[in-house]
């Protein structure tokens, strides 16, 4: 069968990459065809553009970029009219996924699937519309995720697991022993996006001057930005940067800064205290738009799935330099917040389950098309 994914950022990149695989093992006449990252690239296909030129985030990077999203989008739909897949198979990134969705759908092209569902829980609610007009099947990776679908908005989802304990899992069982740092390490995971490490980066390499003598500190370079754009933030300072090393830096580390996202419950898989940090500009009108508009306690993935705060959480208006040094002093080695933290990391990862997402993900998938062509 015929595949087309779109993955929109790093992260989804390695997960659409470990799907096309378990796609592989269950239909070895698979032919992918993707907007994606290197990861993807490696398992096969043609990968018509690559997701660093997807990924703008906030509402002024992607208003400077609109014609060349919108560029992207028509680019996206004519491709996917003329390959005609079996399936579009969307990862992540609603922003532009459900835009597909909702073409492919009018179009009748073939059926959409959702793999990593649209965080709506959190904002954007209304895009269940969207998703229930659109979208044929959705994967979730999230356990609280089946209560917000099925319970509140009567749409029938698969919980197939999350890729990131199988993928963590992994890699420890494979672990090669040179170490990233010489010292004990602290990690800087400042996010995958431009827009986030200009924002978060500096402040965090501001937090762990003062551990400089005592620890490595090492950040963890994003997959799709060069190395020349970290320069100017590390350039004099105590910091230096790894590139496509970061669970081998995780797996060293006593501590992390980490900005919101998948790296939070990377951290928490490999049983890394934490500090979740995330600046916004114009963090006191945001601080009173999450009031208003964000539905949910928390933005970590690891309050979230323990449904209380387990890792504390820096974000816009509660986000300062004082603050990160604070919170990293709670969580370093003695400190008061660390085995609180650590234990429940243990919960966290109970309540993800021991299913290998791709692979749950992949069969059903697989079983849902052969339906649908007999």
């Amino acid at each position: 069968m015929k595949y087309y994914l779109i993955a929109g950022e790093a992260s989804g990149d390695l997960h659409a990459s470990r799907l096309m695989q378990s796609l592989q093992r269950e239909d070895p006449e698979a032919e992918f065809r993707f907007y994606g990252g290197d990861l993807m690239a490696k398992v096969g296909g043609t990968r018509v553009k690559h997701y660093s030129e997807l990924a703008y985030m906030g509402f002024i990077p992607v208003l400077m970029h609109l014609p060349t999203i919108l560029k992207n989008m028509r680019n996206a739909k004519r491709d996917i009219s003329e390959w005609k897949p079996d399936v579009v198979i969307l990862v992540d990134y609603p922003g532009f996924n459900l835009d597909i969705a909702k073409y492919v759908h009018a179009k009748r092209i073939c059926p959409v699937y959702y793999y990593i569902a649209p965080k709506i829980w959190a904002w954007k609610e209304y895009r269940i519309k969207r998703i229930k007009r659109d979208v044929d099947e959705l994967f979730s990776i999230l356990p609280f995720e089946v209560e917000f679908f099925e319970q509140k908005h009567q749409y029938p989802i698969h919980y197939v697991g999350n890729p990131t304990r199988e993928e963590v899992d992994e890699f420890l069982r494979s672990k090669e022993q040179e170490r990233v740092g010489g010292k004990e390490v602290i990690a800087l995971l400042a996010g995958s996006r431009r827009q986030e490490i200009n924002d978060n980066l500096p402040a965090m390499i501001e937090a762990t001057r003062s551990y400089a003598d005592q620890y490595d500190v090492v950040l963890a370079g994003a997959p799709a930005i060069p190395d020349e754009y970290y320069q100017p933030f590390v350039e004099g300072t105590h910091v230096r940067v790894v590139h496509d090393q970061t669970y081998k830096l995780l797996s060293e580390a006593t501590a992390a800064l980490v900005t919101s996202g998948t790296a939070t419950l990377e951290t928490c898989c490999f049983g890394v205290p934490q500090v979740v940090s995330y600046r916004l500009p114009m963090a006191w009108a945001y601080g009173l738009l999450r009031k208003l508009l964000l539905k949910v306690k928390y933005v970590s993935l690891v309050n979230l799935i323990a449904g209380r705060e387990i890792v504390p959480e820096l974000v816009a208006d509660t986000f300062s330099v004082e603050a990160l040094k604070r919170e990293l002093a709670r969580v370093m080695s003695g400190g008061e917040g660390r085995e609180p933290m650590l234990r429940g990391y243990d919960e966290v990862r109970q309540r993800l389950g021991s299913q290998c997402a791709p692979d749950e993900a992949a069969s059903l998938m697989i079983k849902q098309l052969k339906k649908q062509i007999i």
